[in-house]
């Protein structure tokens, strides 16, 4: 006898059985979800504790969760005594914002070129890219500070820029052209019956329908240039207005001591555009993920 020839009740008990899940599992899956979640929540949570507290407190040997708390370390980061923050804060801006347009356009044009049209050279043109993500960040500094050398960009944002472009456009034209694969050709060739040019197409009708995946690969751009240290230490001037926040953190560790409430309300301040960020496109990032990772 098979299932098919059972009674329609006996089946659907079968599939409900099947689907449920018994209470000690439930248990067991719900605490490690909670100890998985509170392991990752505590180390910012402490940051965050730790940031209203003094320098002299901040590391003692009797762990207290509030212990003279202000928010002097705030106004003291804000106020500039250790250096220009909100300078900081622009610089971080700009470059951020630039790195994010100039990667997004670039790999968004070239993952739909690579997606719709067959070229000499398209497979060579992914294999660069995917070649050009295995180098750690470390090998390429010295042969990018070469060439900024030569392009007169060395110690400039613009310079940071390109830098930062280099590493944003492979991921984001990978991850494009596989969402772009997922988009019928249908709509392509609606458009051009219409007598739109192929650009024409891709501006009007395949960009709007990819905001998922291009909101995936803005907020991957945004954080490459936002929280980045080792570029923009090696290819920024050492002048204080010229430095951007993950540099300017240094600051508050010096050769002989640390200043850890400082460094804390710092870092809090330097997340706090990345979580906005973040929560503009979380609604997109699943479904662009999700997408993007279907075709290569």
């Amino acid at each position: 006898m098979t299932i098919e020839s059972l009674p329609i009740q006996v089946q659907a008990a079968r599939v409900s059985l099947r689907g449920k899940r018994s209470m000690g599992r439930s248990v067991a899956l719900h605490a490690t979800l909670t100890v998985a979640s509170l392991i990752a929540v505590f180390p910012v949570f402490w940051v965050l504790v730790t940031s209203f507290k003094p320098d002299a407190r901040a590391v003692a040997p009797t762990i207290r969760l509030f212990d003279e708390s202000s928010l002097a370390n705030y106004r003291d980061v804000l106020s500039g005594q250790q250096g220009d923050f909100l300078a900081w804060v622009l610089n971080s801006v700009e470059i951020a914002l630039l790195t994010t347009l100039i990667a997004v356009f670039l790999s968004a044009t070239t993952g739909y070129a690579v997606s719709r049209f067959r070229f000499p050279g398209s497979r060579k043109l992914l294999l660069s890219f995917l070649i050009a993500q295995m180098f750690p960040f470390a090998v390429l500094i010295v042969p990018l500070f070469n060439v900024l050398l030569s392009l007169g960009l060395q110690g400039t944002g613009i310079g940071l820029v390109l830098v930062y472009c280099t590493t944003s456009v492979p991921f984001c034209t990978y991850m494009l052209k596989g969402y772009f694969d997922t988009i019928p050709t249908d709509i392509d060739e609606s458009g051009r019956v219409d007598g739109l040019s192929p650009f024409g197409v891709f501006w009007r009708l395949v960009l709007p329908l990819a905001r998922p995946g291009l909101a995936v690969t803005a907020f991957y751009a945004f954080l490459t240039a936002w929280g980045e240290v080792a570029f923009a230490s090696a290819f920024l001037s050492a002048s204080d207005e010229s430095k951007t926040l993950a540099v300017g953190l240094q600051v508050f560790v010096q050769q002989n001591r640390v200043e850890w409430g400082h460094l804390a309300a710092a870092s809090i301040l330097v997340s706090i555009p990345a979580v906005a960020v973040f929560y503009l496109v979380q609604r997109f990032l699943v479904t662009g993920l999700a997408a993007g990772a279907v075709k290569g």
